[in-house]
């Protein structure tokens, strides 16, 4: 996060944590919110955590008491059942306050399931249907673009959101309009809901494709702090005129082994005592 937009004071120890504390903190969150219903997609958020952490707490600048303020970067979750995942990664930015996780999912609570934009504060849109995220960056990058603004907008998709059409017309609108501005991030953990991405139509090299398509394309480690900052920082500071993708090849719900193991675990139900024996077994592992 902007230490020149950040709402916390400068004094304040939150503001040293490092970037592996705070992947770890969206975690525990995660699992916290998955304990509350007793089932939910951890396992994307535990994959994509290190992703929110360099996302929010390296490359993003924002207010985190003031989430619409105007010179923020736009970070879109095309992924709308991800929604556990941004919240707390907005928990850990301290932009929704810590106590609202036992609301998780319930009745007028401002973290539903699904994410809804008009309900939480820092979620700029309605993700659901999925595929329709890169096109709604596409429209915000180049609105931001005509009225002079460096802001850069992030688009946070899912590996199966690379078969769906609407997808490659956002990727060849965005080089269209030379959206330098735009930054698209794909959480690919070869999983979907029916079996593996790579089964469907997500079949070869993901990067080359993107850059045929004239975008600036890189494919990390999702789970490596140090070269998803490292991937970050390039597509930021690219030259090009073109839009930049990075492809974050991540493990489905990983720091939690026994779950890592699972065959499927697109959507996580675990029993009631596992909650806590995953959280245990992620607090043996507490980063500095």
């Amino acid at each position: 996060m902007s230490q020149e937009t950040a709402a916390l004071p400068s004094s304040n120890p939150r503001l040293n944590v490092s970037l592996a504390r705070r992947a770890w903190g969206i975690r525990r969150k995660a699992l916290q919110m998955g304990e509350v219903q007793g089932q939910g997609y951890v396992g994307q958020a535990l994959g994509v955590a290190d992703v929110l952490a360099v996302s929010y707490f390296h490359a993003l600048t924002l207010r985190a008491r003031d989430p619409e303020w105007e010179g923020r970067d736009r970070f879109l979750l095309s992924i709308g059942h991800y929604a556990i995942a941004l919240y707390a990664a907005l928990i850990e930015a301290d932009v929704l306050p810590e106590n609202e996780i036992a609301t998780y999912g319930m009745d007028d609570s401002r973290m539903p399931m699904s994410g809804m934009a008009s309900y939480t504060p820092g979620m700029e849109i309605t993700g659901g249907s999925l595929g329709h995220g890169l096109g709604i960056a596409v429209g915000m990058a180049l609105g931001l673009k005509r009225k002079g603004g460096d802001q850069f907008v992030y688009n946070l998709m899912s590996d199966g959101e690379l078969g769906e059409g609407s997808t490659w017309e956002a990727v060849m609108s965005a080089t269209q309009w030379q959206l330098d501005n735009l930054i698209c991030l794909v959480d690919f953990n070869n999983q979907q809901a029916d079996g593996p991405t790579r089964a469907a139509l997500a079949v070869g090299a993901e990067a080359p494709k993107w850059e045929a398509f004239g975008w600036f394309a890189q494919e990390v480690d999702g789970n490596d702090i140090d070269a998803l900052v490292a991937a970050f920082d390039a597509a930021r500071s690219h030259a090009g005129k073109g839009p930049r993708v990075i492809i974050c090849n991540t493990l489905m719900c990983k720091g939690v082994p026994f779950l890592e193991a699972r065959e499927s675990n697109h959507f996580v139900r675990v029993e009631a005592d596992e909650w806590t024996k995953a959280l245990e077994i992620l607090d043996q592992g507490v980063p500095a």
